[in-house]
Order: C-alpha cells, then structure tokens, then sequence
C-alpha cells in the first residue's frame, strides 16, 4: 500500500515519531495503529476498548481516582502513570 505523503502527512509523522520515540515511520504508525485500536475497542481483536473499560468502571464506582485511570489507559505504547499527593497546612514544613 502506498499513502500519498503530502506535507501535512510528513509533519504529523515526524511528529509521530517523536512522540512514540519510533525511528522510522513504520514503526510509529504500528505504535499509534496498536494504541488506537486498544482504545477504541469495537474490534474482532479488541472487543472492549479501554476507554469503555473506563466509562464501565465510572459508572459502577461513581467515580474513578487518577490511579484507577492510569491502570485502565496504561498500554506498552503509551504509559501512563498517576500519583496522587496531598498536605494539609505548610508544606514547606514538609521534606
């Protein structure tokens, strides 16, 4: 297959490579290829995408903490990682 590379198309590529840490477009696209399709779902090789994963989850607690959220939107290629902190008072009291 071949895909017409306008101007537009290079910039987002390299874009894409950069964000996915890929060296070649290939490879960068099979990244953003694999992390779409594991979001979305809807498909033979992923019937339940993660963000559905995510919206069940909402609707069965309430509510969802950021952690819960990293663990669910977590893949190979994207990580995704939380940490929730918190003080009361001065914080500069705090070391």
């Amino acid at each position: 297959m071949r895909i017409e590379a306008t101007d537009a198309r290079e910039r987002k590529w390299e874009n894409l490579k950069e964000a996915t840490g890929e060296g070649h477009k290939s490879t960068a696209l099979d990244a953003a290829a694999d992390y779409y399709l594991k979001m979305a779902g809807d498909t033979t090789a992923v019937p339940v995408g993660r963000f559905q994963e995510l919206m069940g989850l909402a609707t069965e607690q309430g509510s969802v903490t950021p952690e819960q959220i990293a663990e669910v939107l977590d893949t190979q290629e994207l990580s995704v990682e939380a940490e929730t902190t918190w003080s009361v008072g001065e914080t500069s009291a705090k070391k």
